[in-house]
């Protein structure tokens, strides 16, 4: 029986880049998330979608262990995030970044690499050279020095993007990378997702354009504290688990 547990597992991590399995978290006695069982297959664009306060920012937050986990485990690639964090690249949500904070794109672009060079290692021309390639990757290698306060929404979005291509990832989270920005940066963002799909990167993002889900992904997680639905658009992104997903109350017990 061990045995073909092993085997199952091995092959499981084979297809899926994250798995997750039995995942709660809870915040004081409020749960955002119950009984999560959850993989993200590889190579895949995967949207995260569901109402306010449905737990979708703090699933990717859970897998990367940014909150505690009540019950539960996630592995990525078959271990651990500690152990395997270089593999993965996050985009924090727009409005939780601290853009008084004093330092120009290049700069927040080198922070991708600390996770490789360690944080008491000083960038060199090699780093800096990288760091230009990401952010002209990106459509901004004309704004290195300015301070990421001075740009735009979508320029900051991008200067974000940049630092998450600077690290080289296998699967790159983001949280509502698209929300709010121009058109000319969402094409550049899909655009480079979509290259990186090519590579065989997964794309997990949380999304809020339902009209959009079945035009840019080919996966989606449904979600409001429940998992509701998951896997293939075509199969899973229905009228039905839509319904379940935004006008259904979800009620859970501890």
């Amino acid at each position: 029986m061990e045995q073909k547990s092993s085997k199952k597992n091995s092959e499981s991590e084979k297809e899926y880049s994250v798995i997750i399995k039995n995942l709660s978290v809870t915040y004081r006695t409020e749960p955002a998330l119950w009984n999560i069982d959850l993989n993200f297959p590889k190579g895949q664009m995967i949207a995260i979608v569901g109402p306010n306060g449905a737990g979708k920012s703090t699933l990717i937050k859970a897998v990367m262990g940014l909150v505690p986990i009540t019950a539960g485990k996630v592995s990525i690639f078959g271990k651990t995030y500690s152990k395997n964090r270089d593999k993965v690249a996050y985009v924090p949500q727009r409005g939780s970044v601290d853009w008084d904070f004093p330092t120009d794109a290049l700069d927040v672009v080198e922070m991708g690499l600390y996770g490789k060079l360690g944080w008491f290692r000083r960038p060199n021309s090699k780093t800096r050279n990288l760091a230009r390639e990401c952010l002209d990757k990106v459509g901004l290698s004309n704004y290195a020095d300015r301070q990421i306060g001075q740009l735009s929404g979508g320029q900051q979005q991008r200067v974000f993007l940049a630092r998450a291509l600077a690290q080289d990832a296998q699967i790159y989270l983001m949280d509502e990378p698209l929300n709010g920005v121009d058109v000319i940066t969402e094409k550049t963002i899909l655009s480079i997702l979509e290259n990186l799909k090519k590579e065989g990167k997964t794309i997990v993002m949380v999304h809020h354009e339902l009209q959009t889900v079945d035009k840019y992904f080919d996966w989606v997680v449904m979600v409001n504290r429940n998992l509701i639905a998951n896997g293939p658009i075509k199969e899973v992104f229905t009228k039905i688990n839509l319904d379940r997903t935004y006008q259904e109350k979800q009620r859970m017990s501890i």
